[in-house]
């Protein structure tokens, strides 16, 4: 038996689900926006990503470090030629660097996060000596980076488990604080969907037999630094996409701007008046045309979505498993642990004719003083509640307790002559039968009202005298129909699925509010389900903790692995919840679409913001080479200098503006897409139009004001 301690204050057992809910403490924890040692690795990676070979990753950046390149080396032929009035160029130069290094700037914070993440696990990981079994009950003493899979270790209280695997023989608490954050012990046993055990992890009772399923540098904890840091990080299909198209404008612009030169030289020529823009004058426009902003900010975009999904203590195996979790339609929820409470609860005592409420709650409460079982400490708490009966020192009456068995499917007391038995209606009608009692009229229509309404009848016999019956029911979580009713509105259907009969499995989901149900599912139901919607173009998300539950798993957009599930479910999965909570796929959802949103609000908004800087700055920059484009300056800017050193400055500054909503992420609430879309185009979209035109003329004035241009 466990210390008391370590049970939560439902009475859930150590490694339940409901401990796991009662202290949603996280491994991660979110850091704030400017931690001092974050900004610091971030400055410094900065400046490292200048580097050519690393920056060509991002061609869009990549364009703008080479026309700062471009306009330092004319800078430093003009200052050789000792030409006058080389401040515009300096300061065009220096700002077009600035430029390069806030977008670096952008991706280097949210890589730092995720390295300080990964630092945190670093520290836990240590070379341990295990007590590797040779041959009987022999050990021998390696160190961990030694052992290979399939090796057999034996761990005892205290000992740090040197690898993942699985538990062959055996039961004992363990510390999975390390991996999860979360204090209290959970149980590991050989057989069944809890006997995998992650190494770094700790024994604090017991002792178990394990054989080890991985070789070093393949851990599960090793694979958790790797993910964790963003840097490897591979590009989504629609990152990838939206890349080319950025680069694909870019290019265009390239060309368009190129071309300029020769014209503006052609017209000065002709028409015998103005002046050819500069290098640095067109640079500074080939800048202001192609779409910085989000070139800038979309590497930072995805690498922060895989950091809010490990903030709330969820390993993504990639960025692709977030940005599908952001277009799922169909969600396949379990219900029990997600859907209910996932232990069964007494609700109401209904006696047969001739027996009071009270006769049947004595007794069923005093068949149930033994019963460890969820259920039949519910029995003796709702005994308490209704009629104040407590439960009663028996062990010096001679009570003989009858535990519950499979074969026989009851379980009681026998106190002071009377046979007290609880179980299966069928089970308690045959004993009741055996000791020459009759059944009561009403009894099996009370069972099958119970059974219709989705609860579980638990008949109550003292010897012959059939009692009457516990309604134990399943009790839907607070708050669950609310959710799926949000993922409603977010356009996402949701599916319960359940081993429960077709009867029982209706009702709870009526209860609950969920669109659709698969009742006694099997997995070759469920992977057959899961191949149906995404035969129909569907998305499909689920959740699942059991070997049986890999195949679908594998199949499904997103897969949820419970941490305390089998390592064939953790390897099937996208993805590893470290709090072992079911309900989490619902906010992994949510941070999916987050993540979605905010690259299509910052798109919206970087596009905007480039079409209206060319009404704001096109006709102030070329000016000199066409003075009739004066009348379209509508701002009054200063000088074609002042326009395009405003520009340009404009430019990187929008960038460190946009970087912490890059990393946090655009506010969600669960709306219907037209919604959305019509939201964002009216915040992003005309905000990204206005937002030049006050920008560049304040900049201007400023510039001016302080004799820079």
């Amino acid at each position: 038996m466990l210390p008391s301690s370590t049970w939560s204050v439902h009475g859930s057992s150590v490694g339940s689900r409901e401990s796991e809910l009662l202290i949603p403490k996280r491994l991660v924890r979110a850091r704030p926006l400017l931690d001092s040692p974050i900004v610091l690795r971030a400055v410094k990676n900065s400046f490292r990503k200048l580097n050519p070979v690393i920056q060509v990753q991002n061609p869009v950046m990549f364009v703008v470090e080479v026309g700062a390149a471009i306009t330092t080396v004319f800078l430093a032929r003009n200052l050789l030629l000792r030409v006058r009035d080389l401040g515009f160029s300096f300061q065009i130069a220096l700002w077009l660097w600035f430029t390069v290094l806030f977008a670096n700037f952008a991706e280097a914070m949210a890589e730092a996060r995720g390295k300080a993440q990964a630092d945190t696990l670093r520290k836990s990981k240590t070379d341990t000596i295990a007590k590797r079994i040779v041959s009987g009950n022999r050990t021998e003493a390696v160190p961990a980076s030694k052992l290979r899979a399939g090796d057999i270790v034996l761990c005892a209280t205290g000992d740090t488990i040197p690898g993942d695997g699985e538990v062959i023989e055996g039961i004992a608490t363990v510390d999975e604080s390390v991996i999860t954050g979360e204090s209290a012990p959970v149980i590991r046993e050989s057989g069944g969907d809890r006997s995998a055990v992650t190494g770094g992890t700790k024994v604090l009772s017991d002792q178990i037999k394990i054989r080890i399923t991985s070789n070093p540098g393949e851990t599960f904890l090793d694979r958790m630094i790797a993910l964790v840091e963003g840097a490897e990080r591979q590009k989504t299909p629609n990152e990838i996409a939206l890349n080319v198209l950025i680069a694909g404008l870019t290019l265009i612009f390239l060309l368009a701007v190129v071309t300029l030169h020769p014209f503006a030289k052609y017209s000065v020529t002709a028409v015998g008046a103005g002046g050819v823009p500069s290098v640095a004058v067109l640079v500074s426009l080939l800048v202001c045309l192609i779409p910085t902003t989000i070139g800038a900010l979309l590497s930072a975009i995805g690498i922060a979505g895989m950091d809010r999904v490990m903030q709330h203590n969820v390993l993504a195996m990639s960025g692709k498993a977030v940005e599908a979790a952001g277009d799922v339609n169909t969600l396949l929820l379990d219900k029990t642990g997600t859907i209910t409470l996932g232990n069964r609860q007494a609700v109401e005592f209904i006696p047969v004719e001739g027996v009071t409420e009270l006769e049947l709650a004595d007794a069923a409460q005093l068949s149930s003083l033994a019963d460890e079982t969820p259920e039949g400490r519910s029995i003796v708490v709702l005994a308490k509640q209704k009629f104040q009966l407590r439960g009663r020192e028996v062990s010096d009456q001679e009570a003989r307790f009858i535990p519950f068995s499979a074969y026989t499917r009851m379980s009681g007391v026998d106190l002071e002559g009377r046979r007290l038995r609880k179980g299966a209606t069928d089970a308690i009608v045959k004993f009741v039968e055996e000791q020459g009692g009759a059944v009561p009229a009403n009894f099996m229509e009370t069972s099958d009202r119970i059974a219709r309404m989705g609860g579980t009848p638990l008949a109550v016999a003292d010897g012959p005298r059939l009692l009457g019956t516990v309604y134990l029911k399943d009790i839907v979580k607070g708050g669950m129909r609310e959710r799926l009713t949000q993922l409603r509105t977010m356009g996402i259907r949701s599916v319960m699925i359940t081993g429960d009969n077709p009867l029982t499995a209706a009702a709870i989901a009526q209860e609950a509010g969920v669109d659709d149900f698969l009742a006694q599912a099997t997995p070759k139901e469920k992977l057959d389900y899961i191949r149906r919607e995404q035969a129909e173009g569907r998305l499909v998300a689920m959740t699942g903790d059991g070997t049986n539950d890999a195949p679908a798993l594998a199949q499904a957009d997103v897969g949820v692995a419970m941490n305390t599930g089998t390592m064939a479910a953790k390897e099937a999965g996208n993805m590893v919840d470290l709090d072992s909570n079911p309900t989490k796929l619902i906010e992994i959802v949510a941070i999916g679409k987050q993540l979605l949103i905010t690259r299509g609000a910052l798109t919206t908004f970087s596009i905007a913001t480039d079409l209206a800087k060319y009404f704001a700055i096109i006709p102030a920059m070329f000016m000199s080479t066409y003075p009739a484009l004066g009348a379209l300056n509508i701002m009054h800017l200063h000088s074609p200098q002042s326009a395009v050193l405003a520009a340009v400055i404009f430019n990187a500054l929008i960038i460190i503006a946009l970087i912490p909503l890059a990393l946090r992420g655009v506010a969600y609430r669960p709306q219907v897409a037209a919604s959305l879309l019509l939201r964002n185009l009216l915040i992003y979209g005309i905000g990204g139009v206005i937002a030049p035109f006050p920008g560049i003329w304040l900049i201007d004035r400023l510039l001016i004001g302080l004799k820079l241009a």
